[in-house]
């Protein structure tokens, strides 16, 4: 049976972690939420320590609030060093968004104003915190249900601009273009051909489900479902037109078996080995 490629992984989540530390399952990487190990006495931290051995491990965080007026909390950028250090990542990535104020913090990811005066505060914050790290991290852009009247930039500028301020990467969530396209009405080939190829590290995949409205439909990115048809299409000409990235399959909630997971992931490795196989020789993960 042919290896899944090194490109694809998937999100580790509690429900797994016995099955990826008793059977090691071919899969190339691992993401975790980098809150969840803070604790390095923690049974969970002791868990990624083996599995680092046998996967590389990428930290996704929800929790620097980056968007936020908000001074960055010391005491959790050194929790994140303490692990960055100890795991070695492949990536750091955070969210474009923002979930703090006045030290209170909102179990969510909120959507930012997309002015002037918010990107000089979130590109101020990913300085702040590349510097705290030595190292670059990726922002992921979100997906989103509102937006605000006073916004003056579109999402794609928004993040392009801090992409070109701070040298950090992106994170680029198919899914997450493909619902807030839907929701705000706008054109996913316009907001991909903002996005210089370049910046993009790292892909996320995932599902979503609808919600029906009297108003009408709105999308929501719950991370509980298969990737859908329509993201696989944005995804296979994605990497089409721009060469291999590491691919994540995502599912934070309804978590399946991990046969089931790692069938999305046999999937997007098909895509990546069927559209991108003479380009994958000789390159180094």
């Amino acid at each position: 049976m042919e290896r899944v490629s090194p490109w694809v992984g998937v999100g580790l989540r509690h429900p797994h972690h016995d099955h990826f530390m008793n059977h090691s399952p071919d899969i190339g990487w691992l993401e975790v939420h980098s809150e969840n190990f803070f604790q390095p006495d923690s049974e969970a931290f002791q868990a990624l320590h083996t599995l680092q051995r046998r996967y590389a491990i990428s930290c996704h965080g929800v929790g620097l609030s980056l968007g936020s007026i908000d001074p960055i909390s010391v005491p959790h950028l050194a929790k994140l060093k303490h692990l960055v250090d100890a795991v070695n990542p492949l990536f750091v990535s955070e969210h474009l968004s923002w979930s703090s104020v006045d030290g209170n913090y909102f179990n969510d990811l909120l959507p930012l104003p997309y002015t002037e005066e918010a990107l000089d505060v979130f590109c101020r914050n990913v300085d702040i915190t590349q510097d705290y790290l030595s190292r670059q991290i990726l922002i992921e852009n979100p997906s989103s249900y509102l937006r605000f009247e006073h916004s003056t930039i579109t999402e794609w500028d928004f993040l392009a601009d801090v992409a070109r301020r701070t040298g950090c990467g992106l994170l680029l969530d198919l899914n997450n273009v493909h619902v807030s396209a839907f929701n705000h009405g706008f054109n996913t080939d316009e907001y991909l051909a903002a996005i210089n190829p370049e910046w993009v590290q790292e892909i996320h995949l995932a599902g979503f489900v609808v919600n029906p409205l009297p108003e009408g439909e709105i999308w929501i990115d719950t991370h509980s479902q298969p990737v859908s048809d329509p993201v696989w299409a944005l995804y296979e000409k994605w990497i089409t037109e721009n060469g291999p990235r590491h691919t994540l399959i995502e599912w934070d909630r309804d978590i399946p078996t991990p046969d089931v997971l790692l069938a999305e992931a046999a999937k997007a490795d098909k895509i990546l080995k069927t559209v991108t196989q003479p380009s994958l020789k000789g390159v180094a993960i």
